[in-house]
Formats: C-alpha cells, structure tokens, sequence
C-alpha cells in the first residue's frame, strides 16, 4: 500500500469512526482549533499563551482558594446512577426552555471581568463567539454593536450589581433601555459589593484596571507601572462607598419595573432563596462568585439541593462554578438545576482562539452532555431528575 493509499484509508476510517464527526473533513484535522480533546485540554493552552499575571488572575480564588477547590469536588463526590431501557436513546435532544426561551443547550456564558487581559476587546469577541454557538450570553456590557450586527448572541442578558437603582426612575430608565436593545433578562449579582482578598494578583502586583484596558502591560519583559496606577495590595481595610448598598427592597424595584425576567445571582442558601419567591424575582442563580469572593462557603453544586428544595418550584434555579464536564451538567441537573453557566473554561476559548475558541468550547460541551445522556439512559434534559445521582459515601 503506497503513502496516498494508507492516508485514504485512515481518513475513511476517521469520518465511519463514532469517536470523530463524520462532517470533519480529513483536511480539517490540522486545524490547532481541534487539537483539544477537552476543556482541560485548552485551560493548557491559555496558560502557556497568556502572561502569568493575566493566567493567576483569572484561575485564582480567594484567601486560601478552599472554596475554589470545593467547586470541582463536589462534583467528584456525585456519582451518576444510569437507568437503561427506560426511555429510547436513538434521538438526543439537549435542548430546553428557561424564562419562556428556547435554548439549544441547558447552559450558558456567565458574566466575567477583565477579558481584555485574556484577549483584545475581550467582551465583544466573547459575543460574537455565542452567536456562532447559539448560547445564551450573561454581558457586563458593551456588546450592543455586536449585537446590531446580527452575528452576536440571540438572547442575551444584562449583568448588573444594582448599586445604581437608587430610585424607581433610575431602575425603570435602566430597564427600558435594555428592552429597546432586545435583551432577555436582568442577572443581579449580589455577592461583589466588597473587593476579595486575591492573594496571587496581590503577590504578583497586578494593578485591577489593566484586565479592563489593554492586558498586562509590559516593557522588555518588565511591567510598566504608570504613577496612577493603583496596586492590589494586602492589609486594606474595605473603602466606605459613598452610596448604601442594594438591599431586597431595591431588586423589587427593578422587579416592578419591567417584564423582563430579574434573577438573583450569588444565592447560596435556602434563606435567601425563599426570600427570592417572596420578593417576586424570577428565579436565582446559585453561585460563589467562580470562588473569588467570599472564601469558606464550600461548592456551589453542595448549596444546590437546599436551594431548590426552597424553591418549591415556584422559580427556577440556576448554578455556576465548576462545571467541566457533560458529566458535571447532568449532575447539577439531576439535582433540580435548570440550566448551569460557565465561565472559566470559554475564558479559555478566548485566550487562545478568539471567538471560535468559545463556540469550540461550547462544542465539546454539547458533545459530551449529549453522549452522557445516552450513556445514563434518557434522551431529553426533561428526563433527568434525582434518580440519576447518589452522593459517594
């Protein structure tokens, strides 16, 4: 068999093979976009490709980085239960519906700051990469000419802290605007009010206000300190803001003040849940901040149960922090999670790939959720509940 010969063959035994898609031409493969077999595979690549400072920033936690760790454990203490013959697994269908939404993949783009140290005009390349995954985006903001374009994502929300609603005018101009725009919701992050003791960024003498300019600025490999620039330093007792900050009574403001669905992010309790359906919010997201704030409350997906266990159904409720795997997103929604966001691994994407890195990281997502679900036994996301997942003891 000649050289030519031999690749022919291997090449029709990659596109009949189930391990490759067969719509991935054999001239495709020597694309560096799919060299990475997992979201790991990329957290590799952004580390060597990014400048240390802009890598610690993003992967660190807070303190001592427990809560950090307990994102990623919680899930390895979740053991998935497969249940065969019960539903019929030829068709997957990964799609669902949150907020009166359709979305293609029970998952989506959580809101993260200071992309520009990952990738230049890092929240617009971040749009542009859930338009061409069909992902539901959570924006800081800044977007908007992505979005006239028609290339960034359909259904997009507004990321707020909601230390600007300090009057009804104030949340009703907020609001209004953002319906004009076309957005689908409001996420109100509640667990930022104070800056995070970040000991990696502190020893490192990462100055805050590079990741929302222009990255880590070097001169002949030195870092380029301007005499404005204010370093995040240990020993700061937290500055007195000069407005009070948001309380229940505020997020009901903006609650009254649109149709849009307003959720609350940063619940990690049952208390503060219930108090979600009484203060008629559309639903909250259970998240530790990607464990950068508040260090000691353990992983997101251990606080899930209680919180949807205070739910009642009434609202839906959300997680973030840690997810990896497909496996990881069947845990959390065997454990009554609706949908669940990501927010380091497409930061990944991005440092290395631009846009198409997202949409790629988004890809292997589905790809794994997908064969998870037909490997456990169901073939629509309706299907998972409980039944599906015991704790390891």
């Amino acid at each position: 068999m000649t050289r030519r010969e031999s690749l022919l063959a291997l090449a029709q035994f990659l596109a009949a093979s189930p391990l490759l898609r067969a719509d991935k031409k054999f001239s495709q493969l020597g694309d560096p976009l799919l060299v990475p077999v997992n979201l790991f595979d990329f957290a590799k690549l952004a580390k060597a490709k990014l400048d240390p400072l802009a890598w610690d920033y993003m992967d660190e936690g807070s303190d001592d980085e427990t809560a950090l760790r307990a994102n990623r454990e919680g899930f390895q203490r979740l053991l998935i239960r497969p249940q065969f013959l019960l539903h019929d697994v030829s068709q997957l269908d990964l799609s669902t519906t949150l907020f009166g939404q359709k979305l293609e993949h029970p998952f989506f783009l959580c809101p993260t700051g200071g992309k520009n140290c990952f990738f230049a005009n890092g929240e617009q390349e971040t749009a542009y990469g859930a338009g061409l995954s069909n992902t539901m985006m959570i924006t800081r903001g800044g977007i908007d000419a992505v979005v006239k374009t028609g290339q960034g994502p359909k259904n997009w929300w507004q990321f707020t802290s909601g230390g600007e609603f300090r009057t009804k005018n104030q949340a009703v101009n907020f609001a209004e605007k953002l319906e004009d725009q076309g957005c689908k919701g409001i996420i109100v992050t509640v667990d930022i009010y104070h800056v995070s003791h970040r000991e990696r960024s502190i020893r490192n003498g990462l100055v805050r206000g590079w990741c929302e300019a222009n990255g880590v600025p070097r001169v002949g490999g030195k870092l380029d300190y301007q005499p404005n620039d204010i370093l995040w330093t240990a020993g700061d007792l937290p500055a007195n803001r000069p407005f009070p900050t948001p309380t229940w009574d505020t997020v009901q403001r903006l609650r009254e003040s649109t149709d849009l669905p307003v959720v609350i992010k940063g619940v990690m309790t049952s208390n503060d849940t219930e108090r979600a359906v009484k203060y008629g919010l559309s639903g909250v997201v259970v998240s530790n901040h990607g464990a950068r704030q508040l260090d000691g409350v353990g992983g997101t997906i251990e606080a899930l149960p209680e919180c949807v266990a205070a739910a009642g159904g009434k609202i839906p409720v959300l997680l973030d922090g840690g997810i990896r795997r497909g496996t990881d997103i069947f845990k959390a929604l065997a454990l009554g999670a609706a949908a669940v966001g990501i927010g380091r691994p497409y930061l990944w994407g991005l440092s290395t790939f631009g846009r198409r890195g997202v949409a790629r990281v988004v890809e292997l997502l589905r790809a794994e959720l997908a064969a998870d679900m037909g490997m456990a036994g169901v073939a629509k996301i309706s299907q998972i509940d409980k039944s599906f997942v015991r704790i390891r003891l």
